[in-house]
């Protein structure tokens, strides 16, 4: 029954964004002491508050949307669809509201979740420590190619440091985890490739322009995490001196303080960049579970202290 309650409370404030204590209660046939009770568990997982004043009231996060994976694309279709039938055999508001809702849900699950990349939303350093401007000017090259669909005369050092000249239509530019990469065109391959643009070692523009060719996001070869894709469920212990840099990389709805250390349960992509992000925090995060990613944080600091040693 409570966690029934929960998760309407949770739809509610999500369509709603804000209601007051004593709806809630005449909702769910429960005393305004015990909505509080059931918010403050929420707390725990959810970013909701209680706002005081005129317009106060118990609220949500207007950046918080359900957990992308909560449900199977046809776990949703099927509630979907049993709504529809209880609606048809008895009209009522609310299972019209809650298909509303799930509609909604999915839409933004399978909808792309790129940034909208407008001009004056954004603004991103693209330098490189040290950069003395070249790849910052590389890299707005990149981007007036993509805008004005120019090809470009490219040599690409290749990972054995092998120079290459390609001729390349670029699409779109990507950057993930502090790397930048351009989706393109290569006319020697004639197919799509993903170049690295830390090892385009010249770019120059030609007078030829190009028609963009239709592609996906998926179709890009890089992963953009998901909870469907490899993933880890930790628990990270933060130390006050680390507790900024931490809510730029967990953000802070995901820390929970208890005593003088800061706590963080959360699910992350289980894959090579994990160990060496959690390593960049160096003593102020510690790895408390799995004991499998303790172990590989642990190997890596130790061969990390080893090359020093020598």
């Amino acid at each position: 029954m409570k966690f029934t309650i929960l998760l309407e409370i949770l739809f509610d404030l999500l369509a709603k964004r804000r209601l007051t204590a004593a709806y809630l209660a005449e909702k769910h046939g429960i005393s305004v002491r015990t909505v509080y009770r059931y918010i403050d568990h929420m707390s725990l997982t959810v970013p909701v508050f209680v706002k005081r004043g005129r317009n106060g009231g118990i609220c949500i996060s207007d950046s918080y949307k359900l957990p992308v994976g909560f449900m199977t694309k046809e776990e949703y279709e099927s509630a979907i669809e049993a709504l529809e039938t209880m609606y048809s055999q008895l009209p009522q508001e609310r299972f019209l509201t809650a298909k509303h809702k799930l509609s909604a849900q999915v839409k933004a699950e399978t909808r792309d979740r790129a940034l909208s990349g407008e001009v004056g939303t954004i603004l991103v350093d693209g330098g490189t420590w040290g950069d003395t401007k070249a790849f910052s000017d590389k890299l707005r090259l990149f981007e007036e190619s993509v805008k004005e669909r120019t090809v470009l005369e490219i040599e690409y050092r290749s990972r054995s440091g092998e120079r290459t000249g390609r001729r390349i239509e670029p699409h779109v530019l990507v950057c993930k985890q502090a790397v930048w990469y351009v989706y393109a065109f290569c006319h020697k391959q004639r197919a799509f490739r993903l170049f690295r643009l830390g090892r385009v070692f010249s770019a120059v523009k030609t007078e030829e322009r190009f028609q963009k060719r239709p592609f996906t996001r998926e179709d890009i070869p890089l992963s953009f995490w998901t909870n469907e894709t490899e993933s880890v469920d930790a628990r990270l212990a933060v130390s006050e001196a680390a507790f900024a840099d931490a809510q730029d990389w967990l953000g802070d709805e995901h820390l929970r303080l208890h005593g003088d250390t800061w706590y963080a349960d959360i699910t992350l992509p289980d894959d090579d960049m994990l160990v060496k992000k959690i390593l960049s925090l160096g003593a102020g995060v510690t790895v408390l579970s799995p004991a499998s990613l303790r172990k590989k944080v642990a190997r890596a600091a130790a061969q990390i202290a080893n090359a020093y040693q020598k």
